[in-house]
């Protein structure tokens, strides 16, 4: 990205790219081609990948259910109660959507709605929120207070103006990784909806580096990775205990784990 670009961001931060691209472990370009197109197991109606994805990124959200078990539900249609896959199947619907329509604001709502049909009343569902957002801890104390409702709608108004002008610039292989990575943080940040944030902020990641880089990014096990370290997925998370107060120095461990998913 040139410096022109990096200078109309409103949100997103690029100044650490730099740093980002000296500590990556790997080869990108070439640990990306050797990524697979497609599963054996996958049909025109079933993406194991994509079900994968699902699976773990409920998983992260505390979700009772176990991987083979999702993947035998989608094979095999019926073989568990609906109450046991419900919420990953919506999320699955999201990504089924996110995969055939174009990232933007107005479809990352509608991808919203259709992952928290059984996280939300209808009238949360695809709707930036209208109150407090903050998160707990396991002892119930806060750490971590969202963007006020005073400016949670400017400031995801801001982030989707500037994925946008990102989506429009020619990115290198690192590039895309960083700004993908770096979305879905201050996605998170923002969380701009009652709940179901942690799993749209994993979609739009994934979502973004499929826009620049194909389809077969989809089939990066990101979720995978996030779940199996996820001691240090929420650790690298917290860059800050108020929105207001965010440091974005420290935001280098999340962005690579990304890059680290990738290589596992």
């Amino acid at each position: 990205m040139n410096e022109q670009s990096e200078n109309k961001l409103q949100i997103i931060r690029p100044e650490y790219l730099v740093v980002f691209r000296e500590q990556l472990p790997i080869d990108l370009s070439q640990a990306f081609e050797t990524l697979p197109t497609k599963h054996q197991l996958s049909t025109e109606t079933f993406s194991f990948y994509t079900s994968i994805a699902a699976a773990y990124s409920s998983m992260i959200e505390g979700e009772q259910i176990e991987v083979d078990s999702y993947l035998k539900s989608q094979i095999k249609p019926g073989v568990f109660k609906k109450d046991y896959t419900k919420k990953t199947d919506d999320l699955l619907a999201a990504y089924q959507f996110a995969k055939k329509n174009t990232l933007n604001f107005d479809n990352i709502l509608k991808a919203h709605a259709l992952l928290s049909v059984h996280l939300l009343k209808k009238a949360g569902r695809g709707r930036v929120r209208h109150g407090m957002e903050f998160i707990l801890d396991n002892e119930d104390k806060i750490v971590y207070v969202a963007a006020h409702p005073d400016i949670v709608n400017r400031e995801i108004e801001n982030l989707f103006t500037d994925i946008k002008l990102i989506l429009a610039t020619e990115l290198t292989i690192e590039e895309s990784f960083y700004f993908a990575a770096m979305i879905q943080l201050v996605f998170l940040k923002i969380h701009p909806f009652e709940d179901g944030n942690g799993r749209t902020a994993r979609l739009l990641e994934k979502w973004f580096l499929a826009e620049k880089l194909g389809i077969k990014a989809w089939n990066i096990q990101s979720e995978k990775y996030y779940y199996h370290n996820l001691q240090a997925y929420y650790k690298n998370l917290h860059i800050g205990i108020d929105y207001e107060a965010l440091d974005y120095g420290k935001c280098l461990p999340l962005l690579l784990m990304l890059v680290e998913g990738l290589e596992k």
